[in-house]
């Protein structure tokens, strides 16, 4: 089974990611609202 392909982001995404988080978006209603992995969305806030 190939792999899939790695997503990169903006960094203005990021930014995007990272404020909705900070402002109280939980992490999970981050990762199924933009459709991302939980370990994508760690490298993003973290």
């Amino acid at each position: 089974m190939p792999k899939q392909k790695r997503r990169t982001f903006t960094a203005e995404f990021k930014k995007q990611m990272a404020q909705l988080y900070e402002n109280g978006k939980s992490r999970a209603a981050i990762v199924e609202e933009y459709d991302l992995t939980a370990s994508a969305l760690v490298s993003i806030t973290e």
